[in-house]
């Protein structure tokens, strides 16, 4: 299906008007990466998504994945859930490329501005997946090629003022530029520490900036995952029905049948769920958010961002740990107390790697000790290390009884019954809002943070939370313990 020969037309200066099917069709343009009947399936997508005609077994093929008629005149957005290896980054690549050469709206830039076709994705290093197979059209056919001013690590600048470019997902990154089109890569897994819906965002952000320039579109392409997010609130609010917004759900064999079915099989018995999100499109029904995003956003303390410590009154504060090696994960310290039956958070301690392990233990040992804390309780991290480490500045470290799943669990009734307050620090409510609800065939429920996310704030303040609300509670039974033996 990749098989790509050596493209043999002579340069030209401008690429001659051609739709997006014929381009895949042309040996001068786009037919080398797409050769033969395997891309039959996404030729038929394309064709529904640009309202070119159809043949009646393209209408069907195009029916069985998107439950609808085609559309009748080009679509705005094209959401393309489908399983891994189905040939999505090739074919939004194509259709970047074929936009951008495209391109002849001059006229609605301002003096000085140049049109942008944003390539999106998780971090920069996904994003050049797609940035690859784009400046391969530009490199290797000569008609493009004779178009590239000049290329950059994060692009191609093209001599019909537009600009080809990776972009991180941040809503703050997208806005100020005229949109020619925008590919929203494997937008399922999109994490970004400073917001909790940073897929909405984004596409809000681009929205005013694809206004100006007719036929823009955005492209989302992603395998599917939980049942939660853009990608799955578009498929629920699109899938087979008519509009200008089109919802492609289809199996990797469907698109790409030179993969091998047994590679399928072997996929789905050994991880049936799993499989059946990567391999047949399907959305995950075994993850789960952990808690809806309004009931976290309603406990912060807009503004506040650290509790002094009480001075007028007697506070009994607790405090959490997740140590870090220093190498790649944040060690991190949460503070907290119990206020008239509410967790409160008093403060949030994040040191980011890389660091000085023996260092960051000395600042999260300064910061218990200006609590009144000379112990604290964290997670079982390398063994005896953290517990020698602040031993040797004066705190005594003890292992937690609850692993993380345990701890996000005991915090979850804190926040649906509004026990909770939080500081204002972003990447505390990002991380929770993304924590995620996993059921195990054994029906057991693991919470925990999702693919390439991280947990390490969050850890630490649901577990002081949790420790604020249940110490006390202990403490009063063993007294009441106590008063009944004597």
């Amino acid at each position: 299906m990749n098989a790509r020969p050596a493209v043999t037309a002579t340069a030209g200066s401008t690429p001659p008007t051609i739709d997006i099917v014929s381009a895949m069709n042309d040996k001068a343009l786009f037919e080398p990466w797409f050769p033969g009947a395997t891309w039959d399936g996404w030729r038929a997508v394309l064709k529904a998504a640009f309202a070119l005609p159809m043949t009646a077994a393209e209408v069907e093929f195009f029916r069985s994945v998107a439950e609808r008629d085609p559309p009748t005149r080009k679509v705005k957005e094209l959401w393309l859930i489908c399983g891994r290896r189905a040939g999505k980054d090739s074919i939004a690549s194509a259709i970047c490329a074929h936009a951008a050469a495209l391109f002849s709206e001059g006229d609605r830039l301002r003096p000085g501005e140049r049109a942008l076709a944003m390539l999106l994705a998780s971090d920069r290093d996904q994003a050049r997946i797609v940035l690859g197979y784009v400046r391969s059209y530009f490199t290797d056919i000569p008609m493009l090629r004779a178009m590239v001013q000049r290329e950059t690590a994060t692009g191609v600048e093209l001599s019909n003022n537009v600009d080809i470019a990776i972009s991180t997902n941040s809503f703050r990154a997208v806005r100020g530029r005229p949109i020619l089109c925008a590919i929203l890569d494997e937008i399922s897994f999109w994490q970004d520490e400073n917001s909790a819906n940073p897929d909405e965002e984004v596409l809000t952000a681009i929205k005013p900036a694809l206004a100006s320039l007719p036929g823009s579109m955005v492209i989302g392409i992603s395998s599917p995952y939980r049942k939660k997010g853009l990608l799955y609130n578009k498929f629920r609010k699109h899938f087979g029905k008519d509009g200008d917004v089109l919802v492609i759900r289809a199996a990797t064999r469907q698109l790409n049948p030179t993969i091998p079915q047994e590679i399928v099989d072997e996929a789905i018995e050994e991880d049936a769920a799993k499989a059946r999100a990567e391999w047949i499109a399907e959305f995950r029904d075994d993850v789960g958010g952990w808690l809806p995003a309004e009931l976290v956003e309603q406990a912060v303390d807009r503004g506040l961002t650290v509790r002094p410590r009480a001075t007028h009154r007697t506070v009994h504060y607790t405090s959490f740990c997740d140590p870090s090696g220093g190498a790649r994960d944040s060690f991190t310290c949460a503070i907290a107390h119990q206020e008239n039956s509410i967790a409160v958070l008093d403060c949030v301690l994040e040191i980011r790697a890389p660091f000085n392990s023996v260092s960051a233990t000395q600042q999260i040992s300064d910061l218990l000790k200006s609590y009144g804390i000379t112990s604290t309780v964290g997670d079982k991290y390398a063994s005896g290390w953290p517990i020698d480490a602040f031993a040797s500045f004066g705190v005594r470290y003890q292992h937690s009884e609850r692993d993380r799943s345990a701890i996000y669990s005991d915090c979850a009734p804190l926040f649906t019954s509004g026990r909770i307050k939080l500081v204002d620090n972003r990447r505390l409510v990002s991380q929770f809002c993304s924590l995620e609800r996993r059921t195990h065939p054994s029906g057991r429920d693991r919470i925990d943070h999702g693919p390439g996310g991280s947990d390490d704030v969050c850890n630490a303040a649901a577990g002081a939370l949790v420790r604020a609300i249940h110490e006390p509670a202990q403490r009063s039974r063993r007294v009441f313990i106590d008063y009944m033996g004597r």
